[in-house]
């Protein structure tokens, strides 16, 4: 298996060329949206090494060996290894090897631009999030994998089946194509919440789940009261890169908007059928009020510049009661505080309600993969497009990707998976000796796309702890609507690229000032002006006119 490695050293300048040579090249005019993209097929020539049956519940083995190349994101708590199970088991059992360019994950998503600008993509190209391929479609180096579905069976009864379809026309660009096959879910993704001390609610004599973010924030008061230890009643990390990334992202969709890492300057509103600019929304300022307020009343930390590091110790040591997590990182702050020496009991709170009901983000498509436009010159481009089927969307892929191989990796009785001892994978066995990612390969973004996709294998990795906050919060809230489609043509991504950049950077620095006072609410005015004067009123005008194309 030969072997690409990519140094961490980013290129900014050749980075910022590739995306701007991928924005710009392509030539003619833009074709008129096909309703399901078109239907291309592939001859005997591009057909080497596909099985000639390949349905939902066929296992993929390719019919002689093949080679796809593939770019690999490198993950520092799972560093690949050549001799790792999942890509022994793919080459004995499905006849699969890779030809791999390892990225490191530091430098993924600027190297993978570099790469696909400069032409030297790989046949697949994982981790990539919905929307992040819009920037290479007019080069023409991404497939439009949506010519090409009657080849992917399993992803088209997921689809079906989940009822994913309108979440899917929504990432259809200009031609009436989609380029990115995502990750799919039964469910919604739930992961992030608040993580509290609960021993100091308790002496607070708190015992209930908050219903409403208001109660969340009296509740705060209360234990900031009764622990007068506490320089904060909540700190809060992930604001490093992004003001309170976690935080506005979980409460926004209950107050009717975006924020965080979930923010985006188009905010679809229900009732005028018209795009909005997200930040400058009366449902935005309400939300950014409720933040400011806990920081003004002294239950906020408002260093939300700190990293990640500061704002666990400060948590661990018992300077703040509260902290946002997730149900990954609920385990690690329990090592934390047992290698401190302190027995503490932790608690994720329920999701709670605000002002525009009990909402979740409305999406479930995770990140996917695309494939390189000249993946469909290869004579196995038949057979590749069987694996990706097979790999990421079929039970039996998923299940594989997964846990790995039964008898190896993990066993089943009565359906229920169950890891050895001595392997562990996050809240699993966490101090076991070998991990199921980082010593066997699976469980790994690159090769699993959602987590699991089904309710049921997304589920047995779960502690028992974790599937009851999980069915708790999905029980309690709806989906938000999907977004329609807006498709831009190519010189309307050329214009609006910069000004979505521009806005949403000068967003996220007045988000910052608001929430810690530095800059007064009463400026809001001034703000939303400012924000018109950047480009807002230009950027929403062309993404509405795009819509009212689209619906025509």
């Amino acid at each position: 298996m030969r072997t690409i490695r990519i140094p961490a050293a980013t290129v900014a300048a050749a980075t910022t060329l590739a995306l701007v040579l991928t924005a710009c090249s392509g030539g003619g005019d833009t074709p008129e949206p096909e309703e399901g993209g078109g239907a291309v097929t592939i001859d005997a020539e591009h057909s080497v090494g596909a099985m000639e049956d390949f349905e939902v519940g066929t296992t993929f083995k390719a019919t002689e060996p093949v080679d796809f190349s593939l770019m690999y994101r490198d993950h520092p708590n799972y560093p690949v290894k050549e001799d790792w199970s999942i890509f022994e088991n793919l080459e004995a059992n499905q006849n699969v090897t890779f030809t791999r360019t390892d990225v490191p994950l530091a430098d993924w998503d600027n190297k993978k631009a570099l790469l696909i600008g400069a032409g030297d993509a790989s046949d697949l190209i994982p981790v990539t999030y919905p929307g992040q391929e819009v920037q290479f479609v007019s080069g023409g180096a991404i497939l439009p994998v949506s010519d090409y579905l009657e080849y992917m069976p399993n992803f088209t009864d997921k689809v079906e089946k989940w009822g994913l379809g309108e979440e899917l026309d929504a990432k259809r660009q200009a031609d009436g194509k989609y380029y990115l096959l995502p990750g799919l879910r039964e469910i919604p993704d739930v992961q992030y919440s608040v993580v509290v001390n609960d021993d100091l609610f308790q002496k607070a004599g708190i015992t209930e789940e908050p219903e409403t973010w208001d109660e969340f924030a009296e509740q705060l008061a209360a234990v900031k009261a009764a622990n007068p230890e506490l320089s904060y009643a909540m700190t809060d990390r992930w604001t490093d890169t992004q003001p309170l990334g976690a935080m506005l992202q979980y409460i926004a969709p209950n107050y009717g908007t975006e924020g965080g890492w979930g923010y985006s300057n188009t905010w679809f509103d229900e009732e005028s059928g018209e795009f909005q600019l997200t930040g400058t929304t009366d449902a935005y300022k309400d939300m950014i009020t409720y933040v400011a307020g806990l920081t003004s009343d002294g239950l906020l930390d408002p260093e939300i510049t700190q990293n990640d590091d500061q704002a666990i110790q400060k948590f661990v040591n018992g300077e703040a009661a509260a902290i946002s997590g997730n149900t990954q990182e609920i385990t690690a702050y329990r090592s934390k505080l047992a290698e401190a020496g302190k027995d503490v009991t932790l608690r994720m709170i329920v999701l709670p309600d605000g002002p525009f009901g009990g909402m979740l983000a409305g999406s479930r498509l995770s990140s996917g993969l695309m494939i390189s436009s000249e993946a469909a010159e290869k004579p196995y481009f038949k057979a590749l497009l069987q694996f990706v089927d097979w790999l990421y969307y079929s039970d039996e892929g998923i299940e594989f990707a997964q846990w790995g191989v039964e008898g190896e990796t993990y066993t089943n009785e009565g359906g229920t998976r169950t890891l050895p001892a001595d392997i562990g994978w996050n809240a699993l066995n966490p101090d076991a000796p070998k991990k199921l990612n980082a010593d066997f390969g699976y469980s790994n973004g690159v090769f699993l796309l959602a987590n699991g996709s089904s309710k049921e294998l997304l589920q047995s990795v779960m502690t028992d702890e974790t599937k009851a906050w999980t069915d708790a919060v999905l029980e309690r809230k709806e989906m938000l609507p999907v977004k329609p489609a807006a498709s831009l043509d190519e010189l309307e991504l050329e214009q609006t690229s910069l000004l979505d950049t521009q806005v949403k950077d000068a967003v996220m620095a007045a988000t910052a000032g608001f929430v810690t006072g530095q800059r007064p609410l009463s400026e809001w005015d001034a703000y939303v002006s400012e924000i018109d004067g950047l480009g807002g009123t230009q950027l929403i005008d062309t993404y509405n006119a795009a819509l009212t194309r689209s619906a025509g």
